[in-house]
């Protein structure tokens, strides 16, 4: 039976659901405005230390240049196959929904919710850093939600870049069965392009006005012949040993074509046995074009992951089956709430199966309650976009639920399953919050709410003891960033500082002693020790 319902837009066969994640600094952003760019949603690019980027858009991104909450943005990609290059999806349009992840360990919830439900990711490395401690962070939470990845080597430009320095560490620090796709021609200030590695092709990037938009396809030469060749074996050994088609016809000598080679690459990589690696320069403008050829060619959609298993609330060891399709029953997942001073609160979520319409009713298992959607919003960052309906595979923000937190299954009215939430560590540091003025304490108690719910990291508690309000989060730039949004976006003035203790008494070691009882009869005093 086709899971595409006739009214969708892009058929799920051709939608991708992707995040960039990496260490601070490695060029995510970057990558995800070129990303934009290309794909023709933004005209005119923005930079990151400019305060321009599309996916940085709170004040507090723009002023410091870091990415503080993930941004969804949604986007199409048209492959066209140039001569003598084949691709698996040519020249065909594709969605491709992308969550742009915070860098620093501070804001790790973002990255841990947008990997729950998300079908693929691009991790970007620094190709002079290779791998740093957040990537490790990183790469162990697609490992714990089993998102297949494709790597990224950005920054080729930069002094010291070492493409294979960064491929060979890949493979030691993170255990990865890493192979080339796509390997850089020159590095520093000599990249010019791409070795396509599977078409055995040389892409030359055009350094002009058009910022890399126009490229040339050539035929290998010098040394680039030998490269091509010995990255060529070392691929098609490298899917054979895990692709069973592949493999069989590896062993019995027989010629493999380049669209088997590609269909086993990508097979490979849906089942997380082989992590593709790409080197260029998103900030030079080198290497994101066929970066996003491979993510159509290599990383799953909806339908090419397994499907969601819920469970019963009544009774956990009932489990049901999620099945992508908009045939079936409406199921989601509510993966980020956020306070919009437009439209109020927010609920972005992730379809599983099944369609929601404007206006329709959404049940949520965890609290019994159903509430009807308002409104249904594809969100391009901070920009919205009303849409009618929102289909299988999608992501999406919706307005008009309120009793609703990060992790609940919002699904169709009386469809009894709960969906595994994303689960989130336990914030690190404290500091003890008070308004400025009387007249704000009930504005703080408010806005601390607020962002309580927004963010599953930040805690707020009052102490019974101190009668102080405790916030905790998962590092002083979190809660300082908190503290900022009290001022900006609550208009609340707030006084901080360390959390008083409060001290007791207590016995701390045992001591010996002497007692006496003086006791009187009479005219004569007896005494007794």
């Amino acid at each position: 039976m086709n899971p595409n319902s006739p009214n969708r837009q892009y058929v799920l066969e051709r939608t991708r659901n992707i995040g960039i994640a990496a260490h601070i600094d490695a060029g995510k952003t970057t990558l995800t405005e070129r990303i934009l760019f290309y794909t023709g949603m933004i005209h005119k690019i923005g930079e990151v230390h400019d305060g321009g980027a599309t996916t940085d858009w709170m004040e507090q991104e723009r002023e410091r240049g870091i990415t503080i909450t993930s941004a969804a943005v949604t986007t199409e990609w048209w492959q066209h196959p140039e001569e003598g290059m084949t691709k698996l999806f040519p020249s065909h349009k594709n969605r491709i929904n992308i969550i742009d992840t915070p860098g620093h360990v501070d804001f790790t919830a973002e990255v841990e919710r947008s990997l729950r439900v998300l079908d693929g990711a691009i991790v970007v490395f620094c190709g002079v850093a290779g791998v740093q401690p957040q990537t490790e962070t990183v790469w162990r939470q697609a490992t714990k939600y089993h998102v297949p990845r494709i790597v990224f080597v950005n920054k080729m430009d930069r002094t010291g870049a070492n493409f294979q320095s960064v491929f060979e560490e890949i493979k030691e620090k993170l255990g990865a069965n890493a192979v080339r796709i796509l390997i850089p021609i020159g590095a520093e200030d000599q990249l010019v392009g791409q070795i396509d590695v599977v078409n055995q092709k040389a892409i030359y990037y055009s350094d002009d006005d058009k910022f890399g938009s126009t490229y040339s396809v050539r035929e290998l030469e010098g040394d680039q012949i030998a490269l091509c060749k010995e990255a060529h074996e070392e691929l098609i050994s490298a899917v054979a040993d895990v692709d069973d088609a592949v493999g069989e016809k590896f062993l019995n000598e027989e010629a493999i074509s380049l669209e088997e080679l590609k269909q086993g690459i990508r097979r490979a990589t849906i089942l997380n046995k082989l992590v593709p690696v790409a080197g260029g320069s998103a900030f030079k403008n080198k290497g994101v074009q066929y970066l996003l050829d491979a993510v159509v060619d290599y990383l799953p959609s909806p339908l090419d992951i397994p499907a969601a298993i819920g469970m019963d609330p009544d009774n956990e060891e009932t489990k049901i089956e999620v099945i992508t399709s908009d045939n079936e029953k409406f199921v989601s997942l509510a993966f980020k709430l956020w306070a919009d001073k437009f439209v109020g609160k927010l609920v972005f979520f992730r379809v599983y199966s099944g369609v929601i319409k404007k206006g329709d009713t959404v049940y949520n298992p965890r609290t019994r309650r159903s509430e009807r959607v308002g409104r249904l919003i594809q969100i391009q960052a901070n920009e919205h976009k009303d849409i009618d309906a929102c289909y299988a595979g999608d992501i999406a923000a919706m307005v008009g639920i309120k009793n609703v937190t990060t992790g609940d299954t919002l699904a169709a009215e009386n469809h009894d399953v709960v969906l595994e939430p994303p689960t989130f560590p336990e914030p690190v540091i404290s500091m003890a919050v008070e308004p400025k003025t009387k007249a704000d304490q009930e504005k703080l108690a408010l806005a601390l709410g607020r962002l309580s719910e927004e963010d599953p990291t930040f805690m707020v508690k009052t102490d019974e003891e101190t009668g102080q309000t405790i916030i905790s989060g998962m590092g002083e730039l979190h809660l300082e960033i908190i503290i900022d949004r009290l001022r900006r976006e609550f208009k609340v003035e707030a006084n901080t500082g360390a959390p008083q203790i409060a001290y007791r008494e207590t016995i701390t070691q045992a001591a010996g002693g002497e007692g006496k009882l003086i006791k009187q009869s009479g005219a004569a005093a007896n005494m007794v020790t």
